[in-house]
């Protein structure tokens, strides 16, 4: 992998300097990780016109397992404590020659950005802007790899919950479950906080679990995902629980589920983001269902469980080949409950099979 995040680093270099900064100071921790392999919480990476360096605290805080930084790298640790990594970095870099520094502004406080002027007052500090976060959007097959292992625990996990006995549990119970099973098949823990949203719950996006208990005849949404390697997936799935469903919660689920399917298929290389999504919300909107819809039908996925691209209807690029995203239409009716069907794809080529689902839990509507 070394020579992976040299190559990254290399693209972050050129970049810079065809704007004009021969150094670069990344700070936002998915960033880093991107670019430096495994780093200790608070670390930044100063990418220097002699050398890049790896600048961690006086006492770092330990990192997930098995996850230390690029070898080729210098990682060096601040002499005292609570001295802060970017400050140390601007000095390191003025120090070095350079007249121009690229930072995160979005990742950097106020406070922050004004210490590292004092500290290098020599120094032009330029924005970086999301030029890394760009770097980050295409997944190389071993990014991809991480990700299809996330989402086959994920499966896992969901699948062992869907044969034990739900009726009088709790949401926040299951939650719970879930996110053992999550560790016990692998992951380093969810990629994030669990849903389980029950009866007039179920549909809601993101929905905080609560003490409701379980009902026969409820809709039951879940939504989880595994964090392995650090790369994150998304799976969501709505059943109904004890009793065959009724007529009107099969209709919804039909619903839902075409919806989600068309934006599956939409899925391809060169497809406008906007497209995608209005694949998944014309049919909901035309069935009477706008009111309440999410912003978005989906998002990118990797070493954080919300990217770029956004499927959303005010979306202005296009999908590139070997792009992760989650495809997750939902329709909630207040007071009954509905249905959200969510997983995670790899845009593909139709040359290569199409979209490439990751997540593969059945989609059919289930009474447990």
């Amino acid at each position: 992998m070394s020579e992976v995040y040299a190559v990254r680093r290399g693209l972050l270099r050129d970049r810079c300097a065809a704007a004009g900064s021969a150094a670069a100071l990344v700070s936002r921790p998915a960033n880093v990780r991107y670019l430096a392999g495994g780093a200790p919480p608070g670390a930044v990476l100063l990418l220097g016109p002699r050398e890049d360096v790896l600048l961690r605290p006086h006492t770092p805080a330990p990192g997930p397992a098995g996850a230390g930084p690029d070898e080729s790298l210098r990682v060096t640790a601040l002499p005292a404590s609570g001295a802060d990594p970017v400050v140390t970095a601007a000095s390191l870099a003025s120090a070095a020659g350079a007249d121009r520094l690229a930072v995160e502004e979005h990742d950097l406080t106020v406070a922050r950005h004004r210490a590292m002027g004092a500290a290098a007052p020599a120094l032009r500090l330029d924005d970086l802007g999301t030029t890394v976060e760009q770097l980050r959007l295409v997944k190389d097959e071993e990014e991809i790899g991480c990700l299809r292992i996330a989402a086959e625990i994920a499966d896992q996990a969901l699948g062992e919950l869907l044969e034990s006995i739900l009726v009088g549990r709790t949401e926040r119970h299951l939650a719970l479950e879930l996110e053992r099973r999550l560790v016990d098949h692998g992951a380093d823990g969810p990629a994030f906080t669990t849903s389980v949203a029950a009866g007039p719950h179920a549909g809601q996006g993101r929905h905080r679990p609560t003490d409701r208990r379980v009902e026969e005849g409820d809709f039951l949404s879940v939504a989880l995902g595994a964090n392995y390697r650090g790369y994150r997936c998304e799976i969501g799935r709505t059943f109904v629980i004890g009793t065959a469903p009724a007529a009107w919660q099969i209709e919804l689920y039909d619903l839902v589920f075409a919806a989600q399917r068309g934006a599956r298929e939409a899925l391809l290389p060169g497809a406008a983001c906007r497209d995608v999504d209005a694949a998944a919300r014309v049919p909901l909107v035309s069935a009477g269902h706008g009111e309440g819809l999410a912003a978005r039908t989906g998002h990118g996925v990797g070493l954080e469980i919300d990217e770029d691209p956004q499927l959303a209807p005010e979306a202005m690029g296009k999908l590139d080949a070997c792009v992760p995203v989650t495809v997750g239409p939902g329709v909630h009716l207040p007071g009954r409950g509905g249905v959200r069907i969510d997983d995670t794809l790899v845009v593909r080529p139709e040359a290569d099979g199409g979209p490439e689902l990751l997540t593969i839990t059945t989609k059919e509507l289930l009474a447990l």
